[in-house]
């Protein structure tokens, strides 16, 4: 009996325990997240009172400093989004004098002394604080008071940067688009095509750095990506990386070995002991069932003299230029249509490469579209007109690429090392050449356009659906409405 009771003792014992860690735990959580909602709103408040600030979204009469003083501004300053005050060489009149200095914002006085501005010399030149509360007088570090002045959130304004910022839509703005003025869209979405197109140049000039300047390695390994197609761009990009360009320049007389030299390096020629070797079909069958079993990614149904020959063939130039295969990645092949099989798509670029001799050079030749598109329908070999992949036989038919592929190539790669180029040489045709290519082309067709497309916003051209991709990836992704003048156009009609 008293077993029983102690047993009992212990398991009320437990029970509270457990009751009190889970509660504990809970108010834990529902803390933590009032903590951090309570902070991105205090966040977005002070970036809100930046964007009034800065874009004069206020009612003039209420700038007034503590005892009335009525507050003229001349020049809002130069926005700081690095340390520092937020807004340099700003210019206000009070009382017919004219200041000239920094102005910093907060959402309380009391954040000054928060952030240490009170002990930080760079604040000195500070020539007024403004704050949404002022509860409480504002000393620099020399000891001198900073004026203060108030400056309010209309309601209005409020409730749309809050619609804005907290939009479960993956398009914050969506209900508005349909309303904005043809004029304000078609500015806004050139700015962003351009913007886009300096991005990717930015990426350009590390690849240069990386390559000693070569164009025409650049082209290559940028090429060699987009041919991946999104699912596998990472994949194909390390293969370009393993397999330096002037090698396959050297093999440019014969598209079998540009052919053994990518798949072996992309991993698809893996079997061991095939060098020097003559198999039976039943040896190699055997032998590939052994490879898959090891964990390999070919089977039984890669059996045929063709990719033999290839392996036997990647096996001595892997050994001449002393090549090391990239660190094992599986290339995606689920949900994938046979004609975009990776295997596939190796072909038709390894037969691109092979006719393309410099690569750079040669599309820097091609002064429109209609000769660019011509020059990417090359047919991979002979082999790949009855293979969607190794060993498993198809009927026959051409594997020429798409134009809609042709398309996203030109896009991604052409264009934007057009523009690069222009920008490096100071050559404006270069640039305007880029421009003029996508503005020729169709729009792509992906689910960003399509969301777009729903809220009324169509694009015309390939330079559109650029643009629409970089304001949802740059903007909308980002919550960076404050940002984007589609944004900007529904807070000012919100003050």
């Amino acid at each position: 009996m008293q077993i029983y009771r102690i047993f009992f003792r212990y398991m009320v014992i437990f029970t509270y325990f457990s009751l009190f860690s889970f509660l504990y735990f809970d108010f834990q959580i529902l803390y933590f997240k009032f903590d951090f909602l309570n902070r991105i709103i205090l966040v977005n408040t002070e970036y809100l009172l930046h964007y009034i600030w800065k874009f004069k979204l206020y009612n003039p009469d209420s700038l007034r400093t503590e005892n009335g003083t009525l507050i003229e501004v001349l020049d809002p300053g130069l926005h700081n989004e690095d340390a520092g005050p937020d807004f340099f060489n700003a210019k206000i009149k009070v009382n017919n004098t004219v200041w000239a200095g920094n102005i910093e914002i907060h959402n309380t006085s009391r954040d000054w002394y928060r952030h240490g501005h009170d002990q930080d010399k760079a604040y000195n030149s500070v020539i007024l604080h403004l704050s949404e509360a002022i509860n409480g007088v504002v000393i620099n570090e020399s000891g001198q008071e900073v004026p203060q002045c108030a400056i309010k959130i209309s309601e209005p304004l409020r409730k749309s940067s809050e619609y804005l910022l907290f939009s479960k839509c993956r398009i914050p703005c969506k209900n508005f688009l349909s309303y904005l003025s043809g004029p304000t869209l078609n500015g806004w979405l050139i700015c962003l095509a351009l913007e886009r197109l300096e991005r990717k140049t930015n990426d350009i000039n590390q690849h240069l750095k990386h390559f000693n300047n070569s164009w025409d390695e650049v082209f290559y390994v940028m090429l060699t990506r987009n041919f991946g197609f999104g699912i596998n761009s990472d994949e194909f990009e390390r293969l370009a990386l393993s397999l330096p360009f002037n090698i396959i320049l050297k093999h440019g007389d014969n598209l079998f070995q540009v052919e053994a030299l990518m798949f072996g390096q992309a991993g698809y020629l893996e079997i061991e002991n095939c060098l020097n070797q003559d198999y039976s079909n039943n040896q190699r069958k055997q032998e590939s069932i052994l490879s898959a079993s090891s964990g390999k990614q070919l089977n039984e149904d890669v059996v045929d003299d063709y990719y033999y020959r290839m392996q036997k063939e990647y096996a001595f130039l892997k050994a001449k230029y002393k090549l090391k295969s990239p660190d094992s990645k599986t290339i995606r092949k689920l949900r994938v249509r046979p004609t975009s099989f990776p295997e596939l798509r190796i072909a038709q670029l390894a037969s691109l490469l092979q006719k393309s001799g410099r690569l750079f050079s040669t599309f820097l030749e091609k002064e429109d579209y209609n000769q660019i598109i011509s020059h990417f329908m090359t047919e991979p070999s002979e082999y790949w007109q009855t293979h969607y992949s190794f060993g498993k036989r198809s009927g026959k038919s051409s594997k020429i690429l798409g134009k809609s592929s042709v398309d996203v190539l030109i896009i991604n790669t052409v264009a934007p090392i057009l523009f690069a180029y222009g920008k490096k040489t100071f050559i404006e045709d270069y640039c305007q050449r880029a421009e003029n290519l996508l503005e020729s082309m169709k729009p792509e067709k992906n689910s960003i356009i399509r969301e777009f497309g729903e809220a009324g916003v169509i694009p015309k051209n390939a330079m559109e659906s650029q643009a629409l991709i970089q304001l949802k990836k740059e903007y909308c992704d980002k919550r960076k409405c404050l940002y984007c003048r589609i944004g900007h156009k529904l807070l000012s009609n919100s003050r």
